[in-house]
């Protein structure tokens, strides 16, 4: 599932966007984010599929092989280790993956399965696939290791993938890093004994609302932020902040004034880490310096209310 750093990278990319093309359209482009987002669950979902579809590959060359005319001993009694694999045959079984694919039609693998064949094919040489095949050990831990080794080292990192992903949609380039930790964390937490189902892209109803709150209220009160920001950057004046800086800094006040249940020190951290992912080198020390400032004051009249113990 999607976590909370996710959607302030996701809010923060709509706000620039929306601030670059000088949309006023708040509507349309919260639509858009929220499309973006789900989007984000596509992708998690293909990569799952990647993996089903290269072992459906598999099976059908060993079929193939079986019936040429001159076939060999190997030919003929192949070495099915990988074929019957017992993770990706949960994946393969599963209703749950099966109809969310059917229902949003992604039939990528099928139209370009020139890509299914590359990862088989990489597979097929490597050191990993040969060790596998070789491992007298047949359970589902060395299997489930395996595919956990398979995506991490073979399909994650590459390239001819991520930019058929990126031509599909350019904001999944942001988030490939996040959907590849996500899938080896489902495979990990897989259980032989159960079916795979696909969980919630979002934790609960309180972070799915948090990207609409967050998007909104930043958009709404963002010139209101700039007075306070000046007053704590005297020696900077607007223009030279950088974009990604002054929006960071007003999603963090957004946060202060708008969200009583986030700690504010948990704020300043996550725009300090944002910061240095997205934005200059001296952003995050520049940002925590600001941040804390206006924490203190907005602390000092009131206007910070954090509910709870240990929120502030």
């Amino acid at each position: 599932m999607i976590n909370r750093r996710h959607i302030r990278v996701k809010v923060m990319q709509s706000v620039y966007a929306m601030q670059q093309s000088n949309s006023q359209d708040l509507v349309r482009e919260e639509k858009f984010l929220k499309h973006s987002i789900q989007k984000m669950f596509d992708l998690y979902v293909l990569n799952l599929q990647l993996l089903v579809e290269v072992q459906k590959l598999a099976r059908k060359r060993i079929e193939l092989s079986k019936k040429k005319i001159l076939a060999t001993k190997e030919d003929l009694n192949p070495n099915t280790k990988f074929v019957n694999n017992r993770l990706l045959n949960i994946l393969t079984e599963s209703v749950s993956l099966e109809g969310y694919i059917e229902l949003n039609k992604l039939n990528y693998w099928d139209l370009d399965d020139k890509y299914v064949k590359i990862i088989l094919d990489q597979l097929l040489e490597s050191d990993l696939y040969k060790k596998y095949m070789d491992t007298v050990e047949d359970s589902y831990n060395v299997d489930r290791s395996f595919v956990i080794n398979f995506f991490r080292d073979i399909i994650a990192p590459n390239e001819k993938i991520a930019d058929y992903f990126e031509d599909k949609m350019i904001s999944w380039v942001d988030d490939m890093p996040f959907v590849n930790t996500w899938i080896l964390k489902t495979l990990n937490k897989q259980s032989p004994k159960n079916p795979f189902i696909l969980g919630s892209l979002y934790k609960d109803d309180d972070d799915k609302q948090f990207v609409s709150d967050l998007f909104n209220k930043t958009i709404l009160n963002h010139h209101k932020y700039e007075n306070d920001i000046k007053e704590k950057t005297p020696n900077w004046e607007t223009d030279r902040i950088a974009d990604v800086d002054m929006i960071l800094i007003k999603m963090a006040v957004t946060e202060f004034l708008h969200f009583a249940s986030i700690p504010s020190r948990v704020t300043i951290n996550e725009y300090i880490e944002l910061a240095k992912d997205y934005s200059t080198n001296k952003s995050g020390h520049f940002i925590n310096g600001v941040l804390d400032k206006l924490a203190k004051e907005y602390l000092a009249s009131n206007a910070m209310v954090k509910i709870g113990r240990g929120l502030l």
